[in-house]
């Protein structure tokens, strides 16, 4: 007969983990629903459990010893394990939250215009949105689905192609001016260019055009493309459009194409999850993101 560990109290667990989140035992209670020395009495019997003290006071709360922090983390990541892994069979009704992971430029310039469709009439899915430049580990649990940018491949995640990018010079409409519809590439670099955290694909279009380039100290960087497009709008420098995704910034004149060469980007967007993800809601989140990109006109 299989014989389980010697496992800490439940009700403790839950106790610690809404002190850990209030800073307080006595928020912790009214958050719960108990007494203050019912909390203090769970927390104590976890604390006999692993040997160990998990919460120190100071002034008139209370915060996580180093120990309790490291054992905290480990108990959330834990229940948020098994709320996962009771999505897949537990019936649903009304609006399931999906944490989707998104670099902020992204966002902007492509998915919050979308949200609403994205979340659907009538909503039956909220997008807990996480905007951020790092990658987020998918296997960790804190997020469902992320979009990422790049070749495809990642380690241990299913990668669905959104949508690649084609990619040509722009520039505002007074330094279009003076470089015409279809500048050489020596005409482009009197002036300087702008990219992002990478410049590699200004690297590849100057390639294509038979020059070799390497970043000068006139060239402006930004981490956000974004930031990129709203410069390059300012008239501060030339900058390689992404279509389909910056598509508006040409439709609406604020950039002008100054060069008729366009290359293809090496780099393209995926939904990824977890391999095996099976949950409906992320499943359903999937579609409409493909489904969505699929609808766009890839030359904006």
């Amino acid at each position: 007969m299989h014989r389980l560990p010697a496992l800490p109290p439940l009700d403790g667990l839950v106790a610690m983990v809404a002190a850990a989140g209030t800073g307080s035992f006595t928020a912790a209670a009214e958050e719960l629903g108990l007494t203050h020395s019912a909390i203090s009495r769970r927390i104590r019997s976890v604390e006999v459990w692993l040997g160990t003290p998990l919460f120190e006071r100071h002034g008139r709360g209370v915060r996580l010893t180093p120990a309790g922090q490291r054992f905290a983390r480990t108990v959330e990541q834990s229940f948020d394990s098994i709320v996962r892994a009771a999505e897949q069979w537990r019936p649903h009704r009304g609006v399931q939250s999906v944490r989707l992971s998104v670099v902020p430029s992204f966002a902007r310039l492509w998915l919050l215009p979308r949200l609403a469709a994205l979340q659907g009439d009538p909503p039956d899915l909220f997008l807990d949105v996480s905007t951020e430049h790092q990658l987020a580990d998918l296997r960790e649990g804190g997020v469902d689905l992320a979009i990422r940018y790049g070749s495809g491949s990642w380690p241990e995640l299913q990668a669905t192609l959104l949508f690649r990018e084609d990619l040509f010079p722009v520039a505002a409409p007074a330094l279009a001016s003076r470089l015409g519809a279809d500048a050489d590439a020596s005409s482009i670099l009197k002036y300087p260019l702008i990219h992002d955290s990478d410049a590699s694909q200004w690297r590849s279009w100057f390639s294509a055009a038979g020059v070799t380039y390497r970043p000068r100290t006139i060239d402006r960087r930004f981490e956000d493309y974004d930031l990129v497009l709203e410069a390059a709008a300012a008239g501060v420098a030339v900058a390689l459009i992404r279509l389909p995704l910056a598509s508006e910034w040409l439709r609406s004149g604020r950039l002008r194409q100054v060069a008729r060469l366009s290359i293809a980007n090496p780099s393209a967007h995926f939904a990824v999850v977890r391999r095996g993800e099976v949950r409906a809601a992320v499943q359903r989140l999937l579609t409409r993101l493909t489904s969505l990109s699929a609808s766009v006109d890839p030359l904006g």
